[in-house]
């Protein structure tokens, strides 16, 4: 699967609303959460996932009411 991160703002997310889509399974775009970084002082979150091509990821946050500012396709040392 390939592995994307985006930046959008918090919004109106909650620290227990982030955890949860940390902890969620895959969507209906075929999208999953592997970590999820945020300040709120800066109202910015970053968004590592994996999912099968960036206009799911754009999806996917459309659906949660977010709008990212830049998505790339990324390779981690994370397995």
């Amino acid at each position: 699967m390939t592995r994307f991160l985006d930046t959008h703002k918090i919004g109106s997310f909650t620290e227990e609303q982030i955890e949860k889509l940390h902890k969620s399974p895959i969507d209906n775009f075929g999208v999953k959460h592997i970590n999820i970084l945020y300040n709120y002082e800066a109202d910015i979150m970053y968004c590592l996932l994996e999912g099968p091509n960036k206009e799911a990821v754009e999806k996917h946050h459309a659906s949660l009411g977010s709008k990212c500012e830049w998505i790339t396709e990324v390779k981690t040392t994370m397995k």
